[in-house]
C-alpha cells in the first residue's frame, strides 16, 4: 500500500472510514458504510466521489481542433465554448485506446479526462501523433482533483456554497465558478446516470471544498460513496467500462457506440478503416446486457451458452440494488444477441434475459 500514490481527497477517504484498495495504482476507497447503501442514495438523495485518479491533458495550439478530430472517433469540430464531448480514442485496429471527456475551454484550448489505468498509455498516444500539427499535448493530471457528486439532490446541496446557475447549466456542458472559496471548473456530466456535477479544481482545495459540500447536506441523506457503488451505478445505467465493455480487443461496433464515431466527418481519423470495415461486413461478436432475474452475480469471465454451445463470456457483473437482482454485460457471438442465452454459475446453468440499458428509469437532464 506505501508505493500506491494517493489523491488529495485521501485523509478525508480515510478518516470517514474508506475502506483502501488498490485501483490503477492509487490507494481509493471501495466503500465507506455499504455497497447497497452508498448506492440507493445515489439514486434518492446524492453521493460524492472521489475521483481524483482521472487522468487530465491539455491540448492547445493552433491546429487543437483538427488533432483531435485525427486522434478522437467523435466529431471535435463545430464545438462550442463551454461543450463537453464523450468519444473513443481508437488503434488503427479499431480497437480502443481509451474513451474520454472533451472540454472546450476556448478557441485551441481544450482539457481532455482520461481514464486512470490508461492515462500515460493515453499521453503517450496522442504526443506520438502530434506529428506535423501545431499543438501541444501536455500532461496536467497533477495539477486537479476531481470530485463528483451525483444524485437527484446534488443541485440543491451545491446552491447555497456556490455561484454557480445549475438550474441552466446543460448536460455535458460546463462553466467556471466557485464552490465555497475554490475556483472551479463546474461539469454537468457525470458516470451514475443521476443529476449531479463533476468539479476540477486545485488539489491543495480539494479536502476543503469535500467537507463544505459533506456539511451542506448533512441531514439530507447525502454519503460518500467509493468505487464499488461507482461500478454498480455505472452499470446499472448502462455505460461502458474500459477493460470490459470497450478494450484493445473490443471495438466500437461491437461495443454498439457507433453513435461515438462519426465516419463521415470531413477529416480522417485513427481507426477509421478498420471500423468502417467492420461495421459493413458486420461484427463478429456484440456487447450485450442482461438481467439473471435472481442474486447470484454472473462475474467477469464466466461463461455464456446458447444450448450447449459457449458462446460468450460475462464482461462486467454485479448486484443491482434497485431491481435487487444481479446484472451484467458479456460480450457474445454477434448472430446470438437475441437468442436464449445462459450463464454459468457453479455446476449449473441460469437463464438470463437481455435487457436494453438503462436497466432502470433514469434522467440525467432532469
Amino acid at each position: 500500500m506505501s508505493q500506491l500514490r494517493r489523491t488529495p481527497l485521501y485523509d478525508l477517504n480515510k478518516a470517514h472510514g474508506g475502506r483502501m484498495v488498490d485501483f490503477a495504482g492509487w490507494e481509493m476507497p471501495v466503500q465507506f458504510t455499504s455497497i447497497i447503501e452508498e448506492h440507493k442514495a445515489v439514486r434518492s438523495v446524492a453521493g460524492l466521489f472521489d475521483a481524483s485518479h482521472m487522468g487530465e491533458v491539455t491540448v492547445a495550439g493552433k491546429d487543437a481542433e483538427a488533432f483531435l478530430d485525427y486522434v478522437l472517433t467523435n466529431r471535435v469540430t463545430g464545438m462550442e465554448k463551454g461543450r463537453v464531448l464523450y468519444s473513443l480514442m481508437c488503434y488503427e485496429t479499431g480497437g480502443v485506446v481509451d474513451d474520454l471527456l472533451v472540454y472546450k475551454r476556448d478557441v485551441g484550448d481544450y482539457l481532455l479526462c482520461l481514464n486512470a489505468s490508461n492515462k500515460e498509455k493515453g499521453v503517450q498516444w496522442l504526443t506520438e501523433h502530434v506529428g506535423d500539427f501545431e499543438v501541444e499535448a501536455r500532461d496536467v493530471s497533477d495539477d486537479y482533483a476531481l470530485i463528483a457528486l451525483q444524485g437527484p439532490k446534488a443541485f440543491d446541496i451545491l446552491r447555497h456554497i456556490s455561484d454557480a446557475d445549475f438550474r441552466s447549466l446543460r448536460y455535458y456542458h460546463f462553466t467556471e465558478g466557485t464552490i465555497g472559496s475554490s475556483p472551479c471548473l463546474i461539469s454537468r456530466t457525470g458516470y451514475t446516470g443521476e443529476l449531479g456535477v463533476e468539479l476540477f479544481l486545485k488539489p491543495d482545495y480539494a479536502e476543503e471544498v469535500a467537507e463544505e459540500i459533506l456539511r451542506e447536506g448533512e441531514g439530507t441523506g447525502l454519503v460518500l460513496a467509493g468505487l464499488g457503488a461507482r461500478d454498480s451505478l455505472r452499470l446499472e445505467a448502462g455505460y461502458s467500462l474500459y477493460g470490459h465493455e470497450i478494450s484493445e480487443t473490443i471495438s466500437p461496433v461491437q461495443a454498439n457506440l457507433m453513435w461515438t464515431v462519426k465516419l463521415k466527418k470531413t477529416s480522417d481519423f485513427i481507426g477509421k478503416a478498420a471500423i468502417e470495415s467492420e461495421k459493413s461486413q458486420g461484427p463478429a461478436k456484440r456487447i450485450v446486457f442482461f438481467r439473471t432475474g435472481g442474486r447470484r452475480i454472473a462475474r467477469q469471465g464466466t461463461a455464456v451458452f446458447n444450448g450447449d454451445e459457449q458462446v460468450g463470456e460475462v464482461v462486467s457483473g454485479t448486484f443491482s440494488p434497485m431491481l435487487s437482482e444481479a446484472i451484467g454485460s458479456a460480450l457474445v457471438n454477434a448472430e446470438c444477441v437475441q437468442a436464449e442465452l445462459s450463464v454459468e454459475l457453479g455446476r449449473k446453468r441460469e437463464p438470463v434475459s437481455i435487457v436494453k440499458p438503462p436497466f432502470i428509469e433514469l434522467n440525467p437532464q432532469a
